[in-house]
């Protein structure tokens, strides 16, 4: 699988075969996401919203939103507050503000409860906007101040003077004297709207009004991360992390799964595939002891990086397949023709193979089987065999391991003929009058021989 690209059959396959095993982990990472949102107190986060008439830039709106925020500001909510223990630095930092559409600013408060989140935001604009005020109040120049009330006073006089002018002119009904005091008139309301605009451009008087768009609503849930939240993220990231660990490892694994590897491995040619019927027990290793239940409990003592087995055909099909490799050995050895069937220790699969190959061999040629452990690989003396037929499914051992099994059969003497290998295949169920025929036993009784001739 090294150099497989991950598809979503892969994932299936890790989740199928290891849903315990992700199941614990899964409960485990819950655990710690509530564990984690008890040292993490609820918050609670309400806005409240300051508009700002008149014509704003950009940048000014980011400068009111650090006023909002400011020490001077934060400090003044808090001493209005008066909450026993918090101080304004400690408020800075459950304080916040932002200039959104319409020339508004949103300040929002965060406090251990809705209540105090509610009066924080609220007590925050309302010390800012008072702030603000003050600021447009304080830099105002007294010669730019002073300028327009000069001109509001002239225009008063002004228009007094007309009114003066209109009053002296002719009352008679002459087109002149109409025409006279017409042009007062407008000379008056010309005056009159112009003064007004200029109160509307007065930057100071706009941009002093700032008003609070109500209180701030109370918050009727908690701010994220809730708890709920911290449990589903904690599940959620402890099964990813287990699918991303199981699919590194299949990544790094060096364990050989092609023919032509393994028989470079081993140093021999590839004599034929033989097929296992697929049982539970044959995935699983043997072992005792806590170790070996908790992980039957779980699950992990079952590859789950082997493909699906396939469904097989008959009986009559898979015994074709063992007299095939009987046939080549034959024509590939002398006789008489003894051979000792090596099966790496641990490999159940290979072992049931051999037992059956062993089987249907009989007398010609004569197997012996032996189980050879892959840390420490001990093969007997030669006795009377011609050589070493080796049996082991693939995907199941390195190229180092194999290697090893290939000097400890030389190291014996023993030339290694030949490698079948062993594959897990679905049998559909049959019912018949018939007992069927038992390939387990013949098996059993070489496993007995076996254990005596490897001692």
């Amino acid at each position: 699988m090294s150099e497989d690209t991950i598809r979503l059959v892969t994932i299936g396959r890790i989740i199928r075969r290891r849903r315990r095993l992700l199941t614990v982990l899964a409960v485990v990472g819950a655990l710690v996401g509530y564990g984690t949102s008890l040292l993490m107190p609820p918050r609670y986060t309400t806005s409240a919203s300051v508009l700002l008439p008149g014509a704003w830039e950009e940048r000014e709106l980011l400068t009111q939103s650090e006023i909002a925020t400011s020490s001077v500001v934060v400090d003044r909510a808090a001493a209005a507050l008066d909450w026993s223990g918090v101080s304004g630095r400690e408020l800075r930092d459950q304080v916040s503000a932002k200039a959104s559409d319409g020339n508004i600013i949103k300040i929002s408060g965060t406090a251990d409860t809705p209540e105090r989140a509610q009066r924080l935001s609220d007590q925050v604009a309302q010390q800012y906007v008072t702030f603000a005020a003050r600021i447009a109040g304080d830099n105002t120049d007294p010669e730019a101040a002073a300028g327009p009330e000069a001109l509001r006073k002239l225009v008063v006089q002004t228009s007094r003077r007309i009114t003066d002018l209109a009053e002296a002119a002719d009352p008679g009904q002459t087109v002149e004297s109409v025409q006279g005091r017409t042009e007062l008139e407008k000379l008056r309301t010309t005056l009159q709207e112009a003064m007004d605009k200029l109160d509307q451009a007065d930057p100071a008087t706009n941009k002093a009004n700032l008003v609070v768009m109500g209180p701030s609503a109370r918050p009727a849930g908690e701010a994220p991360p809730t708890r709920m939240q911290l449990i589903v993220a904690g599940a959620l990231l402890f099964f990813l992390v287990s699918v991303i660990g199981h699919l590194t490892a299949a990544r790094v694994s060096r364990r050989l799964r092609t023919e032509p590897e393994i028989a470079a491995a081993l140093g021999s040619a590839l004599l034929g595939t033989v097929d296992v019927p697929g049982a539970r027990a044959a995935h699983r290793p043997e072992g005792r002891g806590p170790r070996a239940r908790i992980r039957r409990l779980l699950g992990v003592d079952i590859r789950w990086d082997i493909p699906t087995p396939q469904t097989s055909g008959d009986e009559a099909g898979r015994q074709i397949r063992y007299r095939r490799v009987c046939a080549r050995l034959r024509d590939q050895l002398p006789a008489p023709r003894r051979l000792l069937v090596v099966v790496p220790d641990g490999d159940e699969i290979a072992r049931r193979a051999a037992g059956q190959l062993v089987a249907e061999a009989g007398s010609d040629p004569l197997l012996r089987l032996v189980e050879v452990s892959v840390t420490r690989p001990m093969v007997p003396d030669r006795d009377n065999e011609s050589g070493a037929l080796v049996v082991l499914s693939a995907g199941s051992w390195t190229a180092g391991e194999l290697a090893g099994i290939a000097e400890a059969c030389a190291d014996a003497k023993h030339e290694v003929v030949g490698i079948v290998l062993a594959g897990t295949v679905w049998t559909r169920p049959t019912r018949s009058a018939g007992r069927p025929r038992e390939t387990a036993t013949p098996a059993v009784a070489v496993g007995n021989d076996v254990k005596e001739g490897s001692g």
